[in-house]
């Protein structure tokens, strides 16, 4: 999450931790359950981590611990503090952890989102909550 100073308040992106389906879309069955709450992820392209985005983001989320240790290893020292569990911010809930949903159900894509709508809500309080430019 990076403050701007144009019209952006937030700056949200999603890069994976290795180069696997740099360019690609979506799993179809991500895009169809979250299609299914009116949230359009079809434009999304998949692309790695890169060094600069530990300069250029407040904070640095995972889904899970491997992915978290990946970021760890990349991670510069004075840019440690930035990187969480998404999970850390969701409420009510006993995963620590996103599970992979691509070799399970359908039933897994719809588990995910709700894990995720759950966490985003609490990292949007979160932020609501740090002075500006300042989210750890």
């Amino acid at each position: 999450m990076k403050t701007e100073p144009s019209d952006h308040i937030v700056l949200v992106d999603s890069a994976g931790t290795h180069a696997y389906h740099i360019g690609d879309a979506p799993d179809g069955r991500s895009i169809a359950a979250a299609a299914r709450r009116h949230i359009d992820i079809s434009r999304l392209r998949a692309r790695q981590v890169a060094a600069d985005d530990f300069e250029t983001f407040d904070l640095i989320v995972a889904m899970d611990r491997y992915n978290l240790d990946c970021l760890s290893e990349m991670c510069p020292k004075e840019h440690d503090h930035k990187l969480r569990l998404l999970l850390d911010f969701a409420e009510g809930i006993s995963e620590s952890e996103v599970p992979d949903p691509y070799y399970g159900g359908p039933d897994g894509f719809e588990t995910v989102l709700n894990l995720l709508e759950n966490a985003c809500r609490g990292l949007l309080a979160y932020a609501q909550s740090q002075p500006a430019s300042s989210v750890q």
